[in-house]
């Protein structure tokens, strides 16, 4: 009969909330393994550059922090495998998880996916992401002082973006695809206070990135919908802002609880619906999506996997050990 693989936790994801999460539970001697189907430090790996992370006052690459997370986990001992995790449910006691490796089991699990931007698929936005084409206006509208930007959506984290980037941008080309715009009330009267800066384009499709030799974002081409007429505004930049999609498919079906986007309900100790099953950072329903709150809930879910643990190692029931007849003479 084959063994089980038991660890005392394994973490789902890599990205800093995880690295983070077991930078503490390794330090405590904590058995800790994680899986990782992408790039090792999620999307801050793929960040260009951070600006606003704490204790690097002249920022640093989003891949260095990432390395740096990395090595530092690794160096008290945190596993870290490619592979991918396809399900989870409790059995004996213990958490089942179906992986690209088989089956493996764990006392304790940290569910740390995160979430990807919903891209808006066309020509350009790949090939400049990172380099003119962005998705958090807090991490990378800095870099746009005295610039022009064009910020594509209509809803309620396009038009707070959009308000928030005019601390840096000269003007803000907003294109909206639809007849409406999907954002509150109390948003859209706010940007019509900005109207001195954030030009507002409805009925208009976003269709492609255009950069120069230098690989430099120059405009954005789109369609008017109402005469469908082509449409090139200028730009130095591009924020898309069209919803997230939090990385929970493999938890469809589980008992695990969701929120009505997909991302992950959690309580005050940041532990789900299934018991000793922990979520942090961006796939954890009201996480701000930043990489310092992120490392941040990662501290906090390690220490309250310590707590679980020990509260889960205190109940178990260990057989009484059969009494011994005496046989003396």
């Amino acid at each position: 009969m084959t063994q089980q693989e038991v660890h005392d936790v394994v973490m789902i994801g890599a990205g800093p909330a995880a690295l983070t999460a077991a930078i503490y539970t390794t330090r405590e001697d904590i058995d800790t393994v994680l899986f990782e189907k992408g790039v090792i430090g999620g999307l801050a790996a793929v960040t260009d550059w951070v600006d606003n992370y704490p204790g690097f006052p002249k920022g640093i690459s989003g891949l260095d922090l990432a390395q740096g997370l990395n090595e530092q986990a690794e160096r008290f001992g945190a596993v870290i495998r490619l592979g991918e995790v396809f399900g989870i449910a409790e059995t004996n006691g213990l958490k089942k998880l179906s992986t690209s490796d088989g089956d493996i089991f764990a006392k304790s699990v940290l569910i740390a996916t995160g979430s990807d931007y919903k891209k808006i698929g066309v020509p350009g936005e790949q090939e400049f992401y990172g380099k003119g084409v962005h998705y958090c206006a807090t991490c990378d509208g800095a870099f746009y002082r005295d610039k022009r930007l064009v910020v594509v959506g209509g809803g309620n984290s396009a038009v707070q973006e959009a308000i928030f980037l005019t601390r840096f941008a000269t003007h803000i080309d907003l294109l909206v695809r639809g007849d409406k715009m999907r954002a509150s009330e109390i948003l859209q009267k706010e940007l019509k206070e900005h109207a001195d800066k954030i030009t507002v384009h409805m009925n208009t499709t976003t269709d492609e990135i255009v950069g120069n030799e230098e690989g430099k974002v120059v405009a954005v081409k789109g369609t008017d919908k109402t005469n469908n007429s082509e449409v090139e505004v200028a730009a130095d930049g591009v924020f898309v802002f069209v919803g997230l999609s939090p990385n929970t498919d493999f938890l469809q079906g589980t008992d695990i609880r969701l929120d009505e986007i997909g991302m992950i309900v959690t309580d005050a100790n940041l532990e789900t619906s299934m018991p000793g099953v922990f979520a942090a950072g961006d796939v954890r329903s009201g996480a701000t999506m930043q990489i310092a709150s992120a490392t941040g809930e990662g501290a906090t879910a390690a220490l309250m996997i310590r707590k679980y643990l020990e509260n889960k190692d205190k109940h178990v029931v260990t057989p009484p050990v059969p009494a011994v007849a005496d046989v003396s003479t």
